[in-house]
Formats: C-alpha cells, sequence, structure tokens
C-alpha cells in the first residue's frame, strides 16, 4: 500500500523568541506537515524549541531530527520527551541518532567511541527508552500512548537493522561519514546504492507487524531551468561527480517545478520514500512542491 507524503523542515537556526515563532508560524502556513530541530552544538536546543513551536502552531507535528544518542542518558532523555510531549499536546515525534561529529563530544567532554559502541549505546537508549516511557510508574507521562512515534537515522548495516526492530519511522540520510572523517563531512550515495541499503531494510524488517514509514533527508532544493549555479558548490566539495550524477542523486531536487513534482512521485515508487524533510534554507523553495503533491 502506498503511504501518503507528508513533508517536514527541519529548522537550523537559532532566533529570538518573536522571529522563532514566525518562522515555525511560516511552515505551517507552508502546509509542512512536520516541524523538526536538529541536535548539534551550536544550534537550536531541541526540545525548548519544539515546546515554543507548539505554542506558536496548532497542526504540525514536532519532531527531533535527529538527537545525538551520544549526548544523552536514558533516564534523563525520559524525562525531557515525556515532558515535552505533554507540552506540545501529544504531538512529539521522537528522532535518534548515533552522532558522527567527533568534534562535538569533545567539545561537550563526552566519549567518542567506535561506530560500534555509538551504535551499541543508541541500542541501550531506545531500549530504555521504551521500557521507562510504557511504565505507568514513570514520571512524567508523555501524553501518546502506547508510545511516542521514534524515528530513527540509519545508512550502515547494524543501524538499519536496530531501526527494523525498533522504529516507526525509518529515515535514510542518502549519505554516507567521509572515509576516515569524524569532522561530520558526508558523502551522498547514489540511487543504485540506496537501493541497496533500502533493499536491505526492508529484508531485516520482513517480520514487522506494521511497517514503518521511510524519510529522506533531502539536501538541496531549487526549482529552476539552469541547475548549472546551484550545483557548482556540490560540484567543487565532490569532484568525483559530473553534472549528470549530481542531479540523479537521490538527496536532490533541482529541476522545473514539474520535474521535482514527478522525481518526489518515482522516488516514492522506487524507493518508498512518502515522508521527505528539506533544511531550513530550503522551505520556501519547497513549498511549491508540497502544494503540487498535497493530498497524494
Amino acid at each position: 500500500m502506498t503511504r501518503p507524503f507528508r513533508f517536514g523542515v527541519n529548522l537550523l537556526n537559532p532566533a529570538p523568541a518573536g522571529e522563532w515563532r514566525a518562522k515555525c508560524r511560516r511552515a505551517e502556513e507552508l502546509g509542512y506537515d512536520v516541524i523538526l530541530v536538529p541536535d548539534h552544538l551550536g544550534w537550536v536546543a531541541p526540545f525548548p524549541a519544539l515546546v515554543a513551536a507548539a505554542e506558536a502552531t496548532e497542526r504540525p507535528r514536532l519532531g527531533t531530527f535527529v538527537l545525538n544518542a551520544g549526548f544523552w542518558n536514558p533516564a534523563l532523555l525520559a524525562r525531557e520527551v515525556a515532558t515535552t510531549d505533554s507540552l506540545t499536546n501529544g504531538r512529539l515525534e521522537l528522532g535518534l541518532g548515533t552522532g558522527y561529529v567527533r568534534a562535538e563530544h569533545e567539545t561537550a567532554g563526552l566519549p567518542w567511541g567506535s561506530p560500534g559502541e555509538r551504535v551499541d549505546h543508541l541500542r541501550r537508549t531506545v531500549e530504555e527508552l521504551k521500557r521507562l516511557l510504557a511504565s505507568p510508574e514513570h514520571r512524567p507521562r508523555p501524553v501518546q500512548q502506547p508510545g511516542i512515534p521514534l524515528l530513527v537515522g540509519a545508512n550502515g548495516d547494524r543501524m538499519l537493522r536496530l531501526t527494523a526492530e525498533h522504529a516507526d519511522i525509518a529515515a535514510f540520510t542518502g549519505a554516507r561519514s567521509a572515509p576516515k572523517n569524524s569532522s561530520g563531512e558526508l558523502v551522498p550515495i547514489t540511487a543504485d546504492e540506496l537501493d541497496e541499503r533500502v533493499a536491505l531494510y526492508r529484508k531485516l524488517a520482513a517480520g514487522r507487524e506494521e511497517p514503518a514509514e521511510l524519510n529522506l533527508l533531502i539536501q538541496i532544493v531549487a526549482v529552476t531551468e539552469d541547475p548549472v549555479p546551484v550545483l557548482q558548490p556540490l560540484l567543487e566539495n565532490q569532484p568525483q561527480l559530473t553534472m549528470e550524477q549530481a542531479l540523479a542523486l537521490p538527496i536532490v531536487l533541482v529541476g522545473t517545478l514539474e520535474q521535482i513534482v514527478e522525481r518526489v512521485r518515482a522516488q516514492r515508487e522506487r524507493f518508498g520514500f512518502s515522508y521527505l524533510t528539506v533544511l531550513e534554507p530550503y522551505m520556501e523553495a519547497f513549498a511549491p512542491v508540497l502544494e503540487a503533491l498535497r493530498g497524494e
């Protein structure tokens, strides 16, 4: 069964109260279904930002995209999650990941760990959160029962297994960390590589009672008849790509409005991505695409 589209915007930039609420209201006016916030040092603090977003809006869901599990103790995180779900009247969607920027851990005085150790920590966090929030004795209590929707951002094999076991929303990054680089630099993956990742996830999730919603984070959006100036910075940063290859990346939506709308439909058909997230700088640019696909 084809899922209807949902669209989210990840608001990255800190702002004073009035400005923050204004851009949340603008996201709602444009028709976004989910207002999201990241979890990086120097950007917005996730939970107070979502509570403020809830006060400024009525309809959108509110989510973390995604929390860095390495920043959080599960018991303290459960308190934050339950409180935020209560203060947003049950609109919270909890996104979790391992974190991928070593410098942030060092700045915070937190252990970095190997990739395997970070996945292990995320698994413990997910399992402990589920246990705590499901307990009738846990205080505070979340509004949403039997649980708050869980999104896990994944790409590697072990992460996809964890996602298949626990996540209500499987979020694919469409990129991987650059080899031997812990600065947060990401390398985009091709459509064929993403096919393989989605296929592995589907295999691992074959025994689920309810299929997860599939999400993709879009990195570049531009409605234009001339993609060259839009994609030139990407090509300079990723010299292995040609212009044709850049246009074909699943995380790139550049072209005329009609071309982008058909591309989004085609990617849902090919990969199953019914939930797309765009970054704050592209909130306005993506709005005509969202409008054209509303209700599909």
